[in-house]
């Protein structure tokens, strides 16, 4: 089956790249640039990046899906294993949607950290926002691992 949906193969695989790889970007550039770029600068190059991974993150994540699912066509023939994985890809899509709700939410709440450089309630609200995100990326990690360990599982079978 999977020699007849090559292309739908190949176009799954590179959207899979382009998320798995992004994911681990965003850790990599996110502790870095906290460590050498000062309050103001951090909050405008996380919101440049935010929008950039918004559109190519969420697009990549849709295609894998999308291809995920029409390799896997009609839901009448799918196992347990590909239930289970067409599952956590939705609540991966609710995640990373949280996510980016999340980010835009901490963009606010360090211009208002920055603004007020006293106000404790602020700074106590950034370091809960910042607490939120690693939990949220750290659980798109999991369940992205889920889904590829699921899909490799079908795809063997």
């Amino acid at each position: 089956m999977l020699a007849t949906n090559a292309p739908l193969v190949a176009v799954e695989l590179f959207a899979a790249c382009i998320w798995v790889g992004s994911l681990v970007c965003l850790a990599l550039v996110t502790s870095s640039a906290r460590k050498v770029l000062d309050g103001p600068s951090q909050v405008a190059f996380f919101r440049a990046i935010g929008r950039r991974y918004g559109i190519v993150g969420t697009a990549a994540l849709l295609v894998a899906i999308g291809c995920g699912l029409a390799l896997a066509w009609p839901p009448s023939t799918w196992s347990s294993t590909i239930d289970a994985a067409v599952a956590l890809s939705g609540v991966l899509v609710l995640a990373t949607g949280a996510g980016m709700a999340q980010a835009r939410a901490m963009t606010a709440l360090r211009r208002q950290a920055m603004g007020a450089p006293g106000d404790v309630a602020a700074a106590d609200a950034v370091r809960r926002g910042r607490a939120l995100a690693g939990i949220l990326r750290g659980t798109m990690a999991v369940v992205t691992l889920a889904v590829l360990v699921l899909a490799a599982e079908a795809i063997s079978h």
